[in-house]
């Protein structure tokens, strides 16, 4: 496991778009209460990719490099604050042939910075989290929402607006909630290990995708839509 930024010089980088020499290592879930959450990148707040930092090399080789390690860990989807980047920026992708996940389709993939969500479905389901974050962790059952429309900017700093559907709205809303602080550990009331949580879907004796209320938490619990990352921790995930 790894907490990033265990000194001054850490804290800066973690700011910047810098890519180490060797590769990046995947940042660990730490537990509320315990020792070096409070330096950890993924309940510190991330800032904007700002407008002199779009349609360089230095963006396009971090944006590069952190697919790379999305692939290599065969995950669907990245945020920056999981390598220890402190930058409001996220991609989204699963392939056809994703052994995890294929039974739900493939998404396209997708670059999404400075992203805000602008609205959301009404109705709600359920999905049992994993994460990059949280390996060898149980999964966690949250809700999040059916579909959700977005404004963010690509690459070039061009501003776009899209929806999500299905599968995309949910890992598009996952890596939202790393943006957020936190991850799905910090937020999730139902846990299983990974092995008997496949048995009991695989029984139907669980639900798996399917609608659910609002006694369900939320992924994405405390985000006002429109509002921008810096402006959304309601959650107090920090102590």
């Amino acid at each position: 496991m790894t907490t990033p930024c265990q000194s001054y010089e850490d804290e800066k980088e973690a700011l910047t778009l810098k890519v180490p020499k060797d590769e990046f290592e995947v940042v660990q879930h730490v537990p509320l209460g315990s020792a070096g959450r409070e330096r950890n990148t993924l309940y510190l707040a991330p800032r904007r990719i700002t407008d002199e930092e779009f349609n360089t090399a230095e963006l396009n080789s971090l944006i590069d490099r952190m697919y790379a390690v999305m692939q290599a860990k065969l995950g669907v989807g990245i945020a920056a604050n999981q390598i220890g980047k402190r930058l409001q920026l996220f991609i989204i992708e699963a392939k056809e042939d994703n052994p995890r996940y294929k039974v739900l389709g493939p998404v396209a993939k997708q670059v999404f910075i400075n992203p805000t969500i602008t609205q959301v479905s009404t109705l709600r389901k359920n999905f049992w989290h994993g994460c990059l974050s949280a390996h060898g962790e149980p999964r966690g059952n949250l809700a999040s929402f059916e579909w959700i429309e977005y404004e963010c900017q690509n690459e070039q700093g061009e501003m776009q607006k899209g929806r999500l559907d299905g599968f995309a709205a949910v890992i598009f809303q996952h890596e939202f909630r790393h943006l957020m602080g936190g991850t799905y550990l910090d937020l999730s009331q139902q846990l299983l290990d990974r092995d008997v949580l496949d048995a009991k879907i695989d029984k139907g004796e669980l639900p798996f995708f399917e609608s659910v209320d609002e006694t369900l938490p939320l992924l994405i619990e405390g985000y006002q839509l429109g509002s921008a990352i810096e402006g959304t921790r309601a959650l107090d995930l920090s102590r």
